[in-house]
C-alpha cells in the first residue's frame, strides 16, 4: 500500500516511493482519488485483522490435535 504524505518542495498531497534509498514524490491530483486511497487503507487494515484471527484460530486447532 502506498504510503501518502505532504510533497516537502510543493506541499501537495503525495503517494511516497522509495527505492535504492532515493525517495521519490509522486503528486495525487484528485480529491476523489485520495479519498479511494484512504479507503483502500481502511479495508486492508480490515483483511489483515481478520487473517490475524483466523491464523490464531488455526493455531489454537492445530495445537489441540
Amino acid at each position: 500500500m502506498s504510503q501518502v504524505s505532504t510533497c516537502p518542495t510543493c506541499g501537495s498531497k503525495s503517494k511516497i516511493k522509495e527505492k535504492q534509498g532515493i525517495v521519490t514524490y509522486q503528486a495525487v491530483q484528485d480529491d476523489e482519488a485520495f479519498k479511494k486511497i484512504g479507503q483502500l487503507k481502511k479495508a486492508m487494515e480490515k483483511f489483515k485483522e481478520k487473517a490475524e484471527a483466523l491464523e490464531k484460530e488455526l493455531d489454537l486447532l492445530k495445537s489441540k490435535i
